[in-house]
C-alpha cells in the first residue's frame, strides 16, 4: 500500500479493495517478510538485481519508484510464504503486488520487477506445472523455465498486436494457447486442454499465475470471461488434487475482488 505511480493501473487499490472484500468473507490473512537476495538469484541475474536496487533502470510501463527494490522483494516474500502454506494446507493464494510473470532472467517489464512465481517454483525443488491464466503471456516465466524438464508452463493469452507479443507457439516444455479474438468458449476450450495435459504431466505442485484481466470488462485487456466463470476455473484446478499455490498477477477492473473470490470458492471445492 505504500507505493504507487499516479494514474498507473497497477495501483494499491487493487489489493486494498480485494483485501477488504475478502475480509468480509472470513478469510484469514498471514503476514510475511522480505525474500533474500539469494532467493532472487535463483531466477535473475545480479545485474538486474543491482539495477533495481540502485534505481538505475527505465521502462515506460514499470515505474522507477523510491524503494521499489524492497517492495518487489516483499512481493517475492509473499509468494514464498504461499509455498510454505501450501506445504501444510494444500492451497494458498498470495495477494501481492507488484506482479511478476513478465520479469525474465535479466529484464524487468510489464509492471513486473522480479518473477514471484518463478522464484517460488524454483525454490520448491518440485516437479511443477505452472498454469498462467493472465490475459498476457508470461514471457518472463517462459524465459526462465524454457528447457527445464521439471517444469511445464501453460499459458492462455491474448495474441495479435498485444503486449508482450510473445507466446505465439508452443516450444519444448512451454505450452502456449494464443487467442486472437476474445471468446469465453475459446478460452475454456484451451483451459480444458491444459487441465488434461497437467494430469498427464502428474506434477508434485501446481502454481497458478492468477491474472484476472481476462474478465470481460477489464480496462486493459479482457478475454470475454464473466465473473462467475472463475469459480469453474478454480474447481477444475482443485479437482487435480495437487498442492496448489496461486499468485496474483494482473486484473484491473473494479470487479477484481469478486472475480478473485469466485476463484477461491472454486479452489476450495474439493478440500
Amino acid at each position: 500500500m505504500e507505493y504507487e505511480s499516479p494514474g498507473h493501473p497497477e495501483s494499491p487499490e487493487r489489493v486494498k479493495n480485494t483485501y477488504e472484500f475478502l475480509n468480509t468473507k472470513g478469510y484469514e490473512f498471514i503476514d510475511y517478510d522480505y525474500c533474500q537476495e539469494e532467493d532472487i538469484l535463483l531466477c535473475h541475474t545480479q545485474e538486474l538485481i543491482d539495477s533495481i536496487k540502485s534505481n538505475n533502470f527505465f521502462d515506460p510501463d514499470t515505474p522507477n519508484l523510491p524503494g521499489i527494490y524492497d517492495y518487489a522483494r516483499l512481493s517475492v516474500g509473499g509468494s514464498l510464504k504461499a509455498l510454505d502454506i501450501t506445504n501444510k494446507e494444500r492451497i494458498s493464494f498470495a495477494l501481492i503486488r507488484p506482479p511478476g510473470h513478465h520479469a525474465s532472467k535479466s529484464k524487468l517489464g510489464g509492471f513486473c520487477y522480479f518473477n514471484n512465481i518463478a522464484i517460488t517454483v524454483r525454490k520448491s525443488l518440485k516437479k511443477c506445472a505452472i498454469i498462467d491464466i493472465d490475459c498476457h503471456h508470461g514471457n518472463g516465466t517462459q524465459d526462465i523455465f524454457l528447457g527445464d524438464d521439471k517444469v511445464m508452463y501453460f499459458s492462455i493469452h491474448r495474441n495479435g498486436y498485444f503486449y508482450p507479443g510473445t507466446g505465439t507457439e508452443s516450444i519444448r516444455n512451454c505450452m502456449n494457447y494464443p487467442l486472437h479474438y476474445p471468446s469465453e468458449s475459446d478460452w475454456l476450450k484451451a483451459f480444458n486442454s491444459i487441465i488434461s495435459k497437467v494430469r498427464e504431466f502428474s506434477p508434485e505442485l501446481i502454481a497458478v499465475s492468477a491474472g484476472f484481466d481476462t474478465y470481460q470488462d477489464d480496462p486493459i485487456a479482457g478475454l470475454g470471461l464473466r465473473e462467475d466463470v472463475y469459480e469453474e476455473i478454480g474447481k477444475e484446478i482443485s479437482n487435480l488434487s495437487k498442492p496448489t499455490l496461486c499468485v496474483l498477477e494482473g486484473g484491473y477492473s473494479d470487479k477484481l475482488p469478486v472475480c478473485l473470490f469466485n476463484f477461491l470458492k472454486g479452489l476450495e471445492y474439493s478440500t
